[in-house]
């Protein structure tokens, strides 16, 4: 069987919505899409950069509760609300986080996410060492 990992700060998402936001699976962590929500408000900044900075900090605190970082990242699917109009920055802030070599990558356009005013949902894979 397979382990969950669920930080302290996301117990509300397993508990209320049923879903891990990852999964040990064999060598791999697979973790769920994150939001750029700030997970002691329950609030989604305003600012689009903030946003995926967010988003990428909720993500770096699954990796680490899995045992991995952003190192280990083998593939990443983001989803977009206005793919085109934001695409610019957050691959700005993306490149804040991600550092070569680079892992598969694929960006989908959306009409809209599970949290109001979300504007990407990140979900990666990673290798375990």
């Amino acid at each position: 069987m397979s382990k969950r990992i669920i930080p302290p700060s996301m117990q509300g998402f397993y508990d209320d919505y049923h879903f891990a936001p990852a999964v040990v699976d064999g060598d791999h962590l697979r973790c769920a899409g994150v939001i750029g929500i700030d997970l002691a408000t329950g609030q989604v900044p305003d600012d689009p950069a903030r946003q995926f900075a967010q988003a990428f900090d909720n993500l770096a605190e699954v990796l680490a509760a899995g045992g991995a970082s952003f190192a280990d990242i083998t593939e990443m699917t983001t989803f977009h609300v206005g793919l085109q109009q934001h695409l610019g920055a957050f691959m700005q802030v993306k490149d804040g986080y991600i550092k070569e070599p680079y892992p598969a990558w694929t960006a989908i356009g959306v009409s809209e996410l599970a949290i109001p005013g979300g504007l990407v949902e990140i979900r990666v894979t990673a290798r375990l060492r």
